[in-house]
């Protein structure tokens, strides 16, 4: 194996083309002798759906990764309303604090792929390579196998593959993926379709019922995004069910709001013929590890916590595990049994809070409503939005994957002189020979 002073060369295969993948790349290629691919099934890269949101979290991340300055554009999203989709009652007004200079905005998925794809290095994403398999080669590393008939051999494999994940599959074969009974329909058009409507359309937010919700929001570039949801049930609607992107008729969204406001009702009906894409949102369980096959594989975003856009920030969640991979193999000079450990250490107690709190919330929910007994339309809306005694999510939305990182290492570093120290005091003869070894080899040296 080559070596670059002493960081031994590492081949790296991340599958998958979307923002932790890119993101990943980027920070891979900043440390001395790895050998980065990326592997995206698309014959074009772009990204799929209507607009994203660039928090807190998401911004520190870039910054470290060298594309903050980069993404520009975009609609600030300072203010959040949330609103009952039926009678147009104000039921929330979410301001959010100045933290930091860079604001929070709402922006094109698209704007956030192309700006990472620029700062890949040139020659490292290959295209139209659909992955179908995976094979443990032991120490040679791992095998990839493609739709094409083609194969790729590399020490690490990350995969960024999202939550229909083909790399966590092949590693974690049990693993299973439900419909979570949420369908959502997104689309974008242009802001001047509905500036004669509701002036709240301008502004980010949310317009509920029940079992449903529209969302609103500009997203820059003389664009508006339209983000509709309904709960359908898992046990007649699964088999039909697709994760990603499948074009459907303008009739199926519209007639899922015929309660909501006319301004919202009509703010469907203007959406162009073709232009609805269908997502359906599914789910899996926790896993006890985001590492398998003895370090020679590693999960970032969606593929190592399916929970179908739950926070809202997926991307920022993806290219934080990414930058983490990074600085762990930089710390350990490219030693995947030294790196990804650390890696699991850091990311796998941040998800499985996530899981923690959707089940909180969830039971939080459920208790609200059975003390309403026989809740109306209203209450039950009103039972969807945080309650009084929910958790702050600054943990989550504040995050700050460069200070975790550098308190981790140190923390490490406090823990293991610590027990070095408590060592000593249990054994003191052991450190007695070894410090009278070390001033005889050192007497030694000085005769020589």
């Amino acid at each position: 194996m080559a070596s670059h002073g002493s960081y031994p060369l590492l081949r790296i295969a991340i599958v998958g083309g979307g923002p932790g993948g890119l993101a990943t790349a980027i920070a891979l290629s900043k440390i001395p002798n790895i050998d980065v691919t990326v592997y995206e099934q698309a014959m074009v890269l772009r990204e799929v759906g209507a607009g994203i949101s660039i928090g807190e979290n998401s911004w520190n991340v870039l910054g470290l990764l060298g594309v903050a300055d980069s993404l520009t554009g975009g609609h600030t999203t300072l203010t959040v309303l949330q609103f009952n989709g039926r009678t147009g009652e104000e039921l929330h007004r979410f301001e959010k604090p100045k933290t930091s200079a860079r604001l929070p905005i709402r922006t094109q998925r698209t704007t956030l792929q192309s700006t990472l794809l620029s700062h890949v290095p040139q020659g490292r994403i290959k295209l139209q390579k659909k992955l179908i398999g995976l094979q443990d080669l032991g120490r040679a590393g791992v095998r990839l196998r493609f739709a094409d008939d083609t194969f790729a051999e590399a020490d690490l494999v990350v995969g960024a593959d999202g939550i229909r994940s083909i790399v966590r599959d092949s590693a974690w074969e049990s693993y299973e993926l439900k419909f979570t009974g949420t369908t959502i329909w997104r689309t974008l058009l242009p802001v001047e379709e509905v500036k004669d409507l509701d002036p709240s359309f301008q502004t980010t937010g949310w317009w509920h019922g029940p079992t449903t919700h529209v969302y609103f929001s500009p997203v820059g570039e003389g664009l508006w995004e339209i983000a509709a949801r309904a709960w359908q049930d898992p046990s007649v609607h699964s088999a039909s069910k697709k994760t990603w992107g499948v074009p459907v008729a303008n009739e199926v969204i519209e007639s899922n709001f015929t309660e909501f406001l006319p301004d919202i009702r009509e703010a469907l009906r203007r959406v162009p013929k073709g232009s609805w894409r269908e997502f359906a949102a599914f789910a899996g369980p926790e896993l006890p590890d985001l590492t398998a096959w003895d370090n020679k594989i590693v999960l970032v975003g969606d593929s190592s916590h399916a929970l179908s856009g739950a926070f809202g920030s997926g991307a920022g969640f993806a290219m934080e595990d990414g930058y983490v991979i990074a600085q762990a193999l930089k710390f350990s000079h490219n030693d995947v049994n030294q790196a990804l450990p650390l890696f699991n250490n850091i990311r796998l107690p941040y998800y499985s809070k996530m899981y923690a709190h959707l089940d909180s919330e969830a039971k939080r929910r459920a208790l609200n409503l059975q003390r309403l007994q026989n809740p109306s339309y209203d209450e039950r809306v009103r039972n969807k939005l945080v309650q009084p005694g929910g958790q702050s999510m600054q943990w989550l939305y504040g995050n700050h994957i460069g200070r975790v990182w550098e308190e981790h290492v140190a923390g490490a570093a406090v823990a293991d002189s610590r027990r070095a120290e408590l060592d000593s005091i249990r054994h003191p003869n052991v450190y007695l020979e070894e410090d009278k070894t070390n001033s005889l080899q050192e007497k030694q040296v000085v005769l020589a």
